[in-house]
């Protein structure tokens, strides 16, 4: 393919997604689609060994690609949380695939180092968040992209867990202040075996233990998170190789939603260092998976702080919504939280993957993160940014191209319109579902989100009627269970959706459990 066949694919290629977007409505597709596991292996042609012309690619796109896609953008896909996107999203990664740069580096691509930066520095001002934050502020606070909220809570988790190693090795006194005697019994014990594999690897030709990842000394290490964190949260501890407790949330008296409290905190705070455990962080969400329940920051914060714990915020699908005024009590805490992430890909209309992620001390992160071989060094590094040293993977793509592109086409005020149109939407769903006899709400609506359930079923009725919902087709939801209550999630996720889809979706739901509940 040449430039001048390029520009007509591409065309070509362009009108089909546009098409694709205006007959979502209209056209014949619906949320799932009605393939099941292995369907593609018969319409699979063998591996090509000349090329296929372009119009032949173009006519298997339908019953080998669309035919098997989940259409997260139909406006009756009420599952999981929001995938966002937007067309200026969409050129930003045509520009971004065709640039083909590879950003490791402030000299590898300084346009991509520099304008993450500045969108991540617009982002703070946006969200209200602190300005400590800021890449351009005075001190040590940063902002990068990472791909998912995933990849940034292990990376969370890894900085935590560094800081606290280099706090019993370099400064154990440090813990003398909050920890009990048989914390100081640990401490003394993590010590004796550093000194002893320290001796070890003088007279060792192996590489020497990673000084601010080691392994002896955070094996007594626990982490904290709620028991509605995601479960990213389990699998970061695990690939970290620290223990993980779930705490127990409890319903809150301000949204009536499953959150974690400062008594159950510094409970297991204290019984931890009882059994000679160190506490060393706390994963908080702000928009649960299960019901966009939030962790109150302005009560935890201040008890990570005092103990010298890490605090660290998922607010992977909420934190969009802090862009509109009237949802900045969600950030209520946050001067006390050390690292700060969400996914813009959620809910600020900027497609898979743009997940922003801020630190209180970015200087911390270099020094723990550094791998400083000669072929990645440059005349400007003393002075420039490496985003290299905040993330597990080297190279990295042009993800701020979205943030710029999304809020210098679409404005502030359109995002902001978006966001209210999902929590308006999401009451009108809690308000049929509070005035059918039949169901309930399992907590209060809470921006997109409505958990719901039907009144006087058990968990199996209740799992039978979401799974015969999804079986028709219509629509797709997926079911959620807190503390042993099985429920179905009602997301807002299209732009697309309108009230209409949503009285659709009430009926759809109705004349489901009339057939598959009712009738037995």
């Amino acid at each position: 393919m040449d430039s001048q066949e390029f520009r007509q694919a591409g065309k070509r290629m362009v009108d089909y997604v546009a098409d694709y977007w205006d007959e979502l409505r209209t056209g014949q597709r619906r949320p799932l689609p009605p393939v099941k596991p292995g369907y593609l292996n018969e319409l699979m042609p063998e591996a090509p060994t000349k090329p296929d012309g372009w119009d032949r690619i173009f006519q298997d796109l339908e019953p080998m690609i669309m035919n098997g896609n989940t259409n997260w953008h139909h406006p009756h896909f009420f599952a999981y949380f929001p995938t966002a996107c937007s067309y200026p999203a969409i050129a930003a990664d045509i520009l971004s695939g065709g640039i083909s740069a590879v950003g490791f580096t402030w000299k590898s691509c300084p346009s991509m180092t520099e304008l993450e930066m500045s969108t991540l520095d617009w982002l703070v001002d946006l969200l209200g968040l602190p300005q400590h934050f800021k890449n351009a502020a005075e001190g040590p606070g940063c902002g990068i992209i990472q791909s998912t909220a995933s990849d940034a809570t292990l990376i969370a988790i890894f900085a935590a867990r560094a800081t606290a190693v280099e706090k019993i090795k370099v400064f154990p006194s440090f813990f003398e202040r909050v920890a009990s005697s048989k914390v100081g019994e640990t401490i003394k014990t993590l010590l004796s075996k550093v000194r002893q594999n320290t001796v070890e690897e003088e007279t060792n030709e192996c590489a020497a233990l990673p000084y601010y990842h080691d392994p002896t000394v955070f094996e007594k290490f626990v982490a904290y998170c709620s028991d509605q964190a995601h479960s990213s949260v389990e699998k970061g501890a695990m690939l970290a190789g620290i223990r993980l407790r779930k705490l127990t949330s409890s319903l809150d008296e301000q949204l009536g939603n499953y959150a974690l409290t400062k008594e159950t905190l510094e409970k297991a705070i204290k019984e931890d260092r009882a059994k000679g455990l160190i506490p060393f962080m706390l994963i908080a969400t702000v928009g649960t998976t299960s019901t966009c329940g939030v962790d109150h920051l302005e009560e935890i914060g201040p008890v990570c702080n005092k103990e010298g714990i890490w605090l660290h915020v998922d607010a992977a699908y909420a934190g969009s919504f802090l862009i509109c005024p009237e949802f900045h009590y969600l950030a209520k805490g946050m001067e006390f939280v050390d690292s700060y992430n969400f996914n813009a890909h959620k809910c600020l209309m900027m497609n898979f993957d743009c997940s922003p992620m801020w630190f209180k001390n970015g200087a911390h992160i270099v020094k723990y993160f550094n791998v400083d071989p000669l072929y990645l060094k440059h005349e400007h590094q003393a002075t420039a940014s490496d985003y290299r040293h905040f993330q597990v993977a080297l190279g990295r793509r042009f993800r701020s191209l979205k943030i710029w592109f999304v809020l210098r086409s679409l404005g502030v005020a359109r995002l902001q319109e978006y966001l209210r149109g999902l929590d308006k939407l999401a009451g009108v769903f809690a308000e049929l579902i509070q005035k059918d006899e039949d169901f309930e709400l399992f907590v209060p609506k809470h921006l997109g989100l409505v958990c719901f359930r039907m009144k006087d079923k058990n968990n199996e009725e209740n799992e039978k009627l979401c799974n015969a919902l999804n079986d028709d087709g219509r629509i797709h939801l997926v079911p959620s269970k807190v503390h042993g209550s099985y429920f179905l999630r009602l997301s807002i996720c299209s732009q697309f959706t309108k009230e209409e889809d949503i009285h659709f979706a009430h009926k759809v739901i109705k004349e489901i459990k009339e057939k598959e509940i009712d009738s037995l």
